[in-house]
């Protein structure tokens, strides 16, 4: 346990192109449900935020309505 850490330096890494690509189409599709998720959340909070200190937002809008 008291060995001395062990440098490590990747210099080449062979990944098929195939592979890679399909990496990459994985990741984008993984990306539109997180997406999706986080503007969820973010709207959540932009909407308890507007209730704890906003100042009757709808009803201001209303005010413009013609």
């Amino acid at each position: 346990m008291n060995e001395p850490a062990q440098r490590i330096v990747v210099i080449d890494v062979r990944i098929p192109f195939v592979r890679l690509i399909l990496f990459f189409i994985k990741a984008a599709l993984a990306a539109i449900p997180a997406a999706i998720v986080v503007g969820f959340l973010l709207m959540l909070a932009t909407g308890l935020i507007a209730a704890v200190i906003g100042h009757g937002g709808f009803f201001v809008m209303r005010q413009w309505s013609f």
